[in-house]
């Protein structure tokens, strides 16, 4: 039973194998075709830039077009192993380990099924060979532990570092002369040769006066000591005297006779404000009285005018 069984895995492992390499391999063909397209526009842009002087926008895109052709030189390289891999798979379907000549191939398919997510039939042929191998096989390869024959090109292309700025600089010149471009590169090269130092450790190097001031300092010691709430600075090489030459008092009594000065004080401020105000309102309450008085005058006025004109109506 165990021998059908086995038998019946193989035809089974290398029918989905199969169907899945082939797809692998169309769907990578019409991708490498629209990259192609895109980074034909892309490097059309980065030229644009330069002939009009921005080249900081042109070193911030480059480092996209460096990135698209990595992921389509990966692609070719994927491409060819999924062609390999193909072709040998009922070689594969025989043997219960990997074969040496196959090691690198289905490795390098391994380490790049989770980074390709724009092909997932990658991910389909992982799979199934971790059926195959075994789980330990498939870790070694995604890891990039020693001996797990992993593609060299496959690593460098799939990384997700950025780009050196020979890299890039290299990139926009193949770009300017593709374009036949009269750009000059000095400033760019001066951009990416420049050492951009780590802020967050700290300056390196301590200023001259530094020393100086920490001899005047131990020199010249100063001890402070507080009095009555204020800081006296004095010099230690100077005896002080005592401070208190009688018991101190309790801390209630320092407290009590602290609160009973200060509420005079505080006495004193209220009532000098009253009378600021008393002052203030005193002037406003006379303005009010005058103005009331001409209101009733010019209201008897009124009166008085429309009672003559009463009159003379009753008269007519």
């Amino acid at each position: 039973m165990s021998l059908l069984n086995q038998l019946f895995n193989r035809g089974v492992f290398g029918t989905k194998c199969k169907t899945c390499l082939n797809l692998a391999i169309s769907r990578m063909k019409l991708l490498q075709n629209k990259r192609d397209v895109q980074l034909k526009h892309m490097r059309k842009e980065i030229a644009q830039f330069l002939q009009a002087g921005q080249e900081a926008i042109a070193r911030i895109r480059v480092e996209h077009v460096i990135r698209e052709q990595d992921i389509w030189a990966a692609y070719e390289i994927l491409e060819l192993f999924c062609e390999f891999v193909l072709a040998r798979v009922p070689i594969i379907e025989s043997q219960r380990e990997c074969p040496p000549e196959l090691r690198e191939a289905i490795s390098s398919i391994i380490f790049a099924s989770p980074r390709c997510s724009e092909v997932p039939d990658l991910l389909q042929i992982k799979n199934l060979f971790t059926a195959k191998y075994g789980k330990e096989f498939v870790s070694a390869a995604s890891e990039l532990r020693p001996d797990s024959g992993v593609n060299r090109t496959i690593i460098e292309k799939l990384s997700v570092s950025a780009p050196s700025g020979e890299a890039r600089l290299r990139v926009l010149k193949e770009i300017a002369q593709e374009y036949n471009l009269n750009w000059d590169s000095s400033n760019t090269e001066a951009e990416f040769s420049k050492t951009h130092e780590d802020l967050l450790g700290g300056s390196k190097h301590v200023s001259g006066g530094a020393a100086p001031s920490q001899s005047q300092a131990k020199q010249g010691s100063f001890s402070s000591s507080p009095s009555n709430g204020a800081h006296s600075i004095v010099p230690a090489d100077i005896k002080q005297e005592p401070k208190y030459l009688h018991a101190p008092r309790p801390l209630r009594e320092t407290h009590t006779s602290y609160t009973n000065e200060i509420q005079p004080s505080i006495n004193d401020d209220k009532a000098a404000a009253v009378s600021d105000t008393k002052r203030e309102t005193r002037p406003q309450s006379s303005e009010i009285l005058e103005r009331a008085r001409a209101a009733i005058a010019s209201a008897e006025r009124a009166s008085a005018a429309a009672r003559s004109a009463a009159e003379l109506v009753k008269s007519l």
